[in-house]
């Protein structure tokens, strides 16, 4: 992977690291929870550099970007991005977002709406009631321990502090823990154009993305054959689907051309 840019840009405090590949109509990519950019982003970066100009960004407490000792929340990522590609002189943009980034991209387009040409919502929620049964209370049991082993492996390959790891899985799992539903206004605000996407199998229920669709005027929806983000990434044992990733970023360049 070879980024035509790549670097650090402070933004509220803590300096946000970002990759820049390609050209053209810029696409933001938001990593999901314990991730990073090209753990969550490196199959469509590869489907879609030649296309459009794809800026990834390592959120607060991931990847190689600086830690915070205040609680994690979707609305402190939004407005860290803001920031950041005010300093990338990035005036507007689309946004994809995956599981957590998901959430972030969502507040993004409801906070600063001004920013945002389109979104890809991909494995997200805006409930409680809306994850799989079981979900809130694993995370309530959740250790370092039982992170994937995978998501360990890569945050200290690119940032070899321990305690770092253990800081962002700790902002992390609060996040999720203490995670109050939003109103139904954040989803109704967003005036862009919005496709969902989830899979069938995925830790959110496929009726709650239905009902998010609902809530989102002219948005598009896709479930696809799949588990959590398997529609656009390698699964934790490293196997990609590649025709089923080839088919979900072929419908978002859809969509972001349309």
């Amino acid at each position: 992977m070879n980024p035509v840019e790549k670097g650090y840009r402070k933004a509220n405090g803590i300096q946000i690291y970002y990759e820049i590949y390609g050209s053209g109509k810029p696409l933001v990519l938001i990593h999901g929870g314990g991730s990073s950019i090209l753990f969550d982003y490196k199959e469509v970066i590869l489907r879609l550099e030649a296309k459009f100009q794809l800026i990834g960004i390592d959120l607060q407490n991931h990847g190689m970007s600086e830690h915070r000792d205040i609680p994690e929340t979707f609305e402190q990522d939004a407005h860290d991005v803001a920031v950041l590609l005010k300093e990338l002189s990035i005036g507007r943009a689309s946004f994809w977002g995956f599981s957590n980034g998901g959430n972030t991209v969502m507040q993004i387009a409801h906070l600063y709406p001004e920013l945002v040409e389109k979104l890809i919502v991909a494995s997200a929620f805006y409930k409680r009631n809306g994850m799989m049964g079981g979900f809130f209370e694993g995370m309530m049991e959740a250790t370092l321990d039982s992170m994937p082993e995978p998501l360990k492996i890569n945050f200290l390959n690119l940032n070899p502090d321990f305690s770092k790891l253990e800081n962002m899985f700790d902002k992390d799992s609060k996040r999720m823990q203490t995670f109050e539903d939003w109103n139904e206004d954040v989803l109704k605000s967003i005036q862009s154009p919005v496709l969902f996407i989830s899979g069938d199998k995925d830790v959110m229920k496929p009726e709650h993305i239905v009902e998010m669709w609902r809530l989102v005027e002219d948005s598009q929806l896709m479930i696809l054959p799949a588990t959590h983000g398997s529609y656009m990434m390698a699964d934790f044992e490293g196997y990609a689907d590649e025709k089923l990733i080839d088919f979900t970023v072929s419908e978002v360049e859809k969509f972001l051309n349309d």
